[in-house]
């Protein structure tokens, strides 16, 4: 079974203001680095030509993963991997072939 798009885009969203709301310089830097390593990984594992439902459904596959790469790449931020994890998916979104700034394409 596919996992729901609407769900997966409510929580990257909530991962988008939640990094949006960082205003310690510092941490954001972290978090940007931890949200281009897991794009990098994204990429590998979807490729760069992708429908926006099939990166929820490799998001309802679980985020293990991109929540380890966030720990690999900033200890100091693995309170938000998830949040992250979130942000970055969101992101990578906008390479989706399907999708137009918040909208699906028909």
């Amino acid at each position: 079974m596919a996992y729901p798009l609407a769900n997966a885009l409510y929580q990257w969203e909530e991962g988008a203001r939640e990094l949006a709301a960082i205003d310690d310089p510092r941490r954001r830097r972290l978090a940007d680095r931890v949200i281009d390593a897991i794009r990098v990984e994204l990429r590998r594992r979807i490729g760069p030509t992708f429908s926006a439902e099939e990166l929820a459904e490799l998001y309802g596959e679980g985020t293990d993963w991109a929540q380890q790469v966030a720990i690999d790449v900033a200890p100091a931020a693995s309170d938000d991997a998830q949040i992250l994890a979130d942000a970055a998916f969101w992101a990578y979104l906008r390479n989706a072939g399907d999708f137009a700034g918040g909208r699906s394409l028909a």
